[in-house]
């Protein structure tokens, strides 16, 4: 890999990590386009997954600095109700990554030999999100006023299956929201946040492999600086990316990124 391909996957992660459209898929397709395997890079690809976490943590500070504010006040923990809604907020979050955890502890090789099948299953994936992002359109559920730990732990479910390449997880995630009578002003948010414990968690379980990755990517010619054009580029393009998906789902526009996952997937099975 050379930097002006470290530059143009690194945008393309940015962007579509937060844009519903599959950031895994885009950079299966890509990558299946510039030549380069996958496997290979897997220090690339766990760099700008780092990155755009770190995005979304410029983005929404405020949101986490509120959150971690009130976890940390004089409060009384004897029942959900009485918590503050920051903490609230915290601990759907905490249920959110359950059935994620559950997957990567237990089906983690899985879902590797998944990711290594080609582009066959990210054009199926895509076709999925374009469903989804579908329905969640066209369906007219009644608004709940805040997210129940229920629908975090569904939301969660959807996040876990949006492992698959192809399947969006923020188009997962912020359909689902929807589809369960979820505000869309808070849903962006929730899905944004609730990313980046799974993401950071699975970095620092994975550094060992990660520095004999980088080492291996380093004598294949992706040295550091390579690796360092594809992290700026897709921290840049994520904070974009975050700030515009969150404007777009309070107008409710995802209808258009349906239309754009059905084209992509069929033109993925037709042609890749």
């Amino acid at each position: 890999m050379n930097w002006i391909e470290s530059l143009l996957l690194g945008l393309l992660q940015g962007l579509t990590e937060y844009l519903p459209i599959s950031s895994s898929g885009h950079l299966t397709i890509a990558s299946s386009l510039f030549g380069i395997d996958g496997e290979q890079n897997l220090a690339f690809t766990v760099i700008v997954h780092v990155a755009t976490v770190l995005s979304t943590l410029v983005v929404l500070w405020k949101e986490i600095v509120w959150i971690f504010k009130d976890l940390f006040s004089r409060q009384s923990w004897k029942s959900y109700s009485g918590l503050n809604e920051g903490t609230r907020y915290a601990i759907n979050i905490v249920i959110s990554m359950i059935p994620v955890g559950i997957v990567g502890l237990f089906f983690k090789d899985s879902i590797e030999e998944i990711f290594g099948s080609g582009t066959k299953v990210v054009g199926c994936m895509l076709l999925v999100t374009a469903l989804l992002l579908t329905f969640s359109y066209y369906a007219k559920p009644r608004q709940n006023e805040s997210i129940s730990c229920g629908n975090a732990f569904v939301i969660g479910l959807a996040q876990a299956v949006a492992v698959l390449p192809g399947l969006s997880r923020s188009g997962s995630t912020i359909a689902t929201g929807l589809l369960l009578g979820n505000r869309k002003d808070k849903l962006a948010q929730f899905s944004f946040l609730m990313v980046i414990p799974p993401i950071l968690g699975e970095a620092l379980l994975d550094a060992k492999d990660l520095i004999e990755q980088a080492g291996a990517s380093a004598a294949q010619g992706t040295g550091a600086g390579v690796l360092l054009v594809g992290f700026l580029a897709a921290f840049v393009s994520g904070m974009a990316a975050c700030r515009w998906m969150i404007s777009i789902v309070r107008k409710g526009k995802l209808i258009y990124f349906g239309i754009y996952c059905a084209v992509a997937g069929v033109l993925t099975l037709l042609f890749l």
